[in-house]
């Protein structure tokens, strides 16, 4: 029995057989950071507060994974001896900045690939990172595309967590999956889907409610326990 709680966004903690895994910790508080430029809904992130404080989150971590360093991802509050699961290409940074115990490789966890976007704009956000643990595929911020349809028939998930809400810029296509990409996902797996990344940072326009519309997919709040 493995069970996962969405804090806020896409940071998540997983009771799993490897121990406590937090993932992908954004701790700041509601309105403490200027809007994503260039993107509808101009007003101060995060939009809403954690569910619980900050020093709860991160109690008891046994393995935090970052699946990349974007600021509504990562923002450098977690303790420095947290050990950390990256993509390589984040390494480096991360240990710039005073972590001391990073890795970009695990006996247990494999590492998915995917796309933050298209064209030149999803050049230009850079790479992205999904990960597998314990039958959970967590595919980290990317479209429905060939590297996720891959991810999903060769590791065959009991959970798929995707990060939604259609983010974008004003030009340009969604940088993270839509409604749309999260029915393809539902058609292409026999596990659960649960849909995060939601309402809590300004460039993601679409709501809980049209995921919730979505026969088989589970949609948690904040603060939410779903056990698997």
């Amino acid at each position: 029995m493995s069970s996962i709680r969405l804090i806020r966004h896409a940071t998540l903690v997983l009771e799993t057989s490897l121990g406590r895994v937090l993932v992908d910790p954004m701790l700041r508080a509601a309105a403490t950071t200027p809007p994503i430029e260039n993107t509808p809904n101009p007003v101060r992130n995060p939009l809403v507060d954690l569910p619980l404080p900050a020093e709860e989150v991160v109690r008891g971590v046994d393995l935090c994974i970052v699946t990349h360093l974007h600021g509504d991802h990562f923002d450098d509050l977690l303790p420095r001896d947290v050990p950390i699961l990256t993509q390589p290409e984040s390494a480096n940074e991360l240990r710039s900045r005073g972590y001391i115990d990073v890795r970009t490789a695990h006996p247990q966890i494999a590492m998915t690939r995917g796309r933050h976007g298209t064209g030149a704009i999803g050049a230009a956000m850079g790479p992205v990172s999904g990960w597998v643990f314990d039958g959970i595929y967590v595919a980290g911020d990317t479209i429905w595309c060939e590297e996720v349809e891959s991810a999903l028939a060769e590791h065959r998930p009991r959970a798929t967590i995707v990060n939604a809400g259609g983010a974008r810029f004003l030009e340009g296509d969604p940088i993270v999956m839509d409604v749309t990409d999260v029915g393809r996902v539902r058609e292409a797996t026999d596990g659960g889907v649960l849909v995060v990344h939601l309402e809590a940072i300004n460039h993601c326009v679409e709501r809980r409610d049209a995921y919730q519309a979505i026969a088989g997919v589970t949609v948690p709040a904040d603060g939410e326990t779903v056990e698997l």
